[in-house]
């Protein structure tokens, strides 16, 4: 395909990589079927159990290497990783939307999530700091100082198949650690494209080969991963039932886990709203990236005296979307990733119908020309009750939920109800509403915004959530402190060895 030759890439069946180096795998073959339009993109061989061995025993080298380079040398190594994005940003986006099926909008929008935290990372490499702390004893000084922690594991979803990876690895390796990434197998060309791009900037700065591998499997090969004591941090991207199992197993072997989990994500619309932002703002929410995003808008939690006017623009608004190619930039929504997917969207709407909720836009699956993968559906609305169980549950399309409040405390109270805790929003132009909201009586998410959507979170801050999401913080701010183990200093420098405390030690 065009966009692949672009990405200078004409061999993509191997699937385990070091960074500089594919290796032979014997894994099972691992085939790429675009939602787009169900024609397969490639094969693609992946790790066996030997050539992950042996993609740990060259992480393991080129860390003790990796981490004596200057951070800000290191930093000029994801600076150029940054340019060499900003070269392959078009063809790279389109292979986004191709084999993951978000719009291209959306696809170029994740690449240039790379490049922001490429920059974000280079900055960043110059300001590891720690802090300087006044000894109570005389004649001493005290100081934190971070040290890199050694592998990175990633595994990460297909509905970001390259932005998370690099929100992990961008920091990791200014930090002086080495990644290992395993990507959804959903999307194994993405990865294998990135791998490709960052092979190029590291062969020109003779970088250790080992300090960015690709290792692509299925489950198998992120189990691996979480059991194995020479991996200190497994960041992992997906749903709460994939994390509460990452989380045990490298909870038992005492390692880190950095869990980016499930969200069920709520936007309450005031009577005091600007419903032009209000309906824009949820719109996107609910049908951007075809309802696959972790910080998609699933319910709308509407003030009851402008419930009827809020459904009936929304109604008009999904009306006039546009469903089919994602390539083509007249459409907004594209299909899900597989038909996986379409049978748990349809399980949805169905459960939802039993429950005794009322649907006021349609769902259902699109068929004849151009819809012939099997995976373009209907975005759908539908008046529900909290207590609904489907309502409780995060479903990975696009399904919006409506419910009703009286006070802004009974919103709140709707918005915190549910499981997970990851992004949350208020369209109000109230103030005492807005603070409400802000506050530690108000949303329990990781993320809580003011006259904005849910989605679409900038990278200078950190991203995650509460609750069933994990309570992982992954890209901007100070999320770079997860990637190193802080380590506290003391320093004697009179001729005296008074003890801490007080304590009488002589002889």
């Amino acid at each position: 395909m065009d966009f692949l030759k672009e990405l200078n890439i004409t061999d993509v069946n191997k699937g385990v990589s070091t960074g500089t180096a594919w290796l032979d795998a014997g894994g099972d073959v691992i085939e790429s079927f675009s939602p787009v339009d169900g024609k397969k993109i490639a094969s693609v061989i992946a790790a066996d159990r030997a050539s992950y061995e042996t993609l740990v025993t060259k992480a393991q080298s080129a860390f003790l290497e990796w981490r004596t380079w200057p951070a800000p040398k290191r930093g000029e190594i994801v600076r150029q990783i940054g340019e060499a994005l900003r070269k392959y940003k078009t063809p790279l986006g389109k292979l986004v939307s191709y084999e993951m099926g978000k719009s291209l909008q959306e696809g170029y929008g994740e690449v240039q999530e790379m490049i922001d935290i490429c920059d974000f990372a280079v900055g960043l490499s110059r300001q590891l700091h720690g802090l300087t702390m006044h000894s109570e004893r005389p004649a001493h000084r005290m100081y934190e100082q971070y040290h890199p922690l050694g592998i990175v594991g990633i595994i990460s979803a297909f509905n970001f198949p390259v932005a998370v990876w690099s929100w992990n690895s961008m920091l990791g390796w200014v930090c002086g650690d080495v990644c290992i990434w395993k990507p959804s197998e959903k999307t194994p060309l993405c990865a294998v494209a990135c791998q490709h791009i960052v092979a190029e900037v590291f062969e020109r700065n003779n970088v250790p080969e080992g300090v960015s591998g690709l290792l692509i499997g299925g489950r198998e090969s992120g189990e691996w991963m979480s059991q194995d004591g020479r991996i200190p941090l497994v960041s992992a991207t997906g749903s709460t039932r994939m994390g509460k199992a990452v989380g045990a197993t490298v909870g038992a072997r005492l390692g880190r886990a950095l869990l980016e989990l499930g969200g069920n994500n709520a936007i309450i619309i005031s009577k005091d709203a600007d419903l032009d932002i209000a309906i824009l703002g949820a719109l996107f929410g609910a049908v951007g990236t075809a309802g696959q995003r972790c910080t998609t808008t699933r319910r709308l939690i509407i003030h009851e005296d402008i419930y009827e006017d809020v459904k009936a623009k929304l109604t008009k608004a999904y009306s006039q979307l546009s469903i089919g190619d994602p390539l083509d930039q007249k459409n907004h929504v594209g299909p899900l990733i597989d038909k996986d997917a379409v049978r748990a969207y349809l399980d949805a709407i169905e459960q939802c119908k039993s429950e005794g909720g009322k649907f006021v836009v349609e769902g259902g699956v699109l068929e004849g020309a151009g819809y012939e993968s099997g995976c373009y559906v209907k975005p759908c609305i539908a008046e529900a009750q909290p207590a609904y169980k489907i309502v409780q549950h995060e479903t990975f399309a696009p399904i919006l939920y409506l419910l009703k409040y009286k006070t802004i405390e009974e919103a709140v109270a709707i918005q915190n109800g549910v499981p997970q805790g990851l992004s949350s929003a208020i369209m109000t132009l109230n103030l005492r509403e807005a603070e409400l909201f802000l506050s530690q009586q108000g949303s329990d998410c990781g993320i809580a915004n003011v006259n904005i959507g849910t989605s679409g979170a900038e990278i200078g801050g950190a991203f995650g959530g509460e609750k069933e999401t994990g309570g992982g913080r992954e890209s901007g701010s100070d999320a770079w402190k997860v990637y190193m183990r802080r380590q506290t200093n003391t320093i004697n420098y009179s001729t005296q060895l008074p003890l801490a405390q007080g304590i009488k030690f002589d002889l």
